[in-house]
């Protein structure tokens, strides 16, 4: 039987990758959690809802991954492949808190590369953001292994569980690949990430705050967190490149559909049904270090035979949905 050790999977991106793990394969997936971060068991509960099989093929084990796995052979059996997703995730938070904020994200890779360096699995998929290149040029999305140009303390944190990630590749022969993505939406997402915070101030009639000034509205790309937990099980079972024979290893982009902050906004009023009031704000000044425009080039993903499981529109339309359903969750 396959053992997959996912990290992160209280977290929202982690949520998704074991529901689609456990849904499309019948594989074991093992889960250290605490939940000291922003971390829901909900959202464990909800993945394995309903199905007493899913329960017995979940192992959750408390543990708070910025300290070492300890004896993790006496708890664990050995699994094949780690998806490592836990990272403290939101750039206000880095800026307003840095030093804990990037303590916390090496440290966390760090414990899951020991593990992986200790049992040896098939791959490591470190999960990494599109903000590790810093800002767009122009209109060219970035490629894999642009240049690595963070712009605040969450985007360095990232670049720099990059970099471990690729040290321990070189240096003990750990098997990583690194996946990019970029700014997700889909059910069961913290209230401070934009489009429930859009959801939230649309509902209560209030102004929804758009980075951006007239004729240079920020802009993004966004995709549903369930089409990156499927691009995640493709590259699990894509060739591992491996040092010496290569001299990097393997890098993709996760990349989604581009609009303005603006645009997400509007759509998503449209499909409440409600009037959408809103406010533009200097990037800068409201986000010191602030990238007014991101992007990703999925042009190599797509060319390995990737493709979004659900369209952007479809998976737009179903998250503002659901979260209406479930208002609890813009709290």
């Amino acid at each position: 039987m396959t053992r997959v050790l996912l990290t992160g999977a209280g977290g929202f991106a982690g949520s998704h990758v074991l529901r689609h793990l456990l849904t499309e394969t019948d594989w074991e997936i093992v889960c250290p959690v605490t939940f000291r971060h922003h971390g829901n068991p909900a959202r464990i509960a909800s993945a394995l809802e309903g199905n007493g099989a899913w329960h017995q093929r979940t192992q959750v084990i408390m543990h708070d991954l910025t300290a070492p796995f300890p004896g993790i052979a006496d708890r664990v059996a050995r699994c094949d492949h780690v998806i490592a997703m836990a990272s403290e995730s939101h750039v206000d938070r880095s800026i307003a808190t840095p030093v804990p904020f990037i303590r916390n994200n090496t440290d966390v890779i760090l414990s899951t590369l020991e593990y992986a360096r200790a049992v040896q699995p098939e791959s490591v998929i470190v999960f990494s953001t599109d903000e590790v290149y810093g800002p767009m040029a122009g209109n060219e999305p970035h490629a894999e292994w642009a240049p690595v140009l963070p712009s605040n303390p969450y985007s360095a944190s990232k670049a720099a569980q990059e970099a471990i990630a690729i040290s321990y590749w070189r240096t003990y022969g750990v098997p990583v690949v690194l996946a990019n993505s970029m700014n997700l939406i889909g059910e069961m997402q913290d209230p401070e990430k934009f489009l429930p915070m859009v959801i939230s101030e649309i509902l209560r009639g209030g102004t929804v705050p758009i980075h951006g000034t007239p004729g240079n509205i920020g802009s993004r790309f966004f995709i549903h967190a369930r089409n990156v937990a499927d691009a995640l099980l493709f590259l699990l079972r894509q060739p591992v490149a491996m040092f010496p024979g290569h001299d990097r290893p393997g890098r993709w982009n996760v990349a989604g559909e581009r609009l303005t902050n603006l645009d997400l906004a509007v759509a998503a009023a449209a499909i409440m049904g409600r009037e959408l009031n809103y406010r533009l704000t200097d990037f800068h000044s409201a986000r010191p270090g602030h990238d007014p425009h991101y992007g990703l080039d999925g042009a190599k993903l797509a060319a390995a035979g990737w493709k979004p499981p659900q369209p952007f529109a479809e998976s737009l339309e179903r998250t503002v949905r659901w979260s209406l359903d479930h208002p609890e969750w813009l709290r």
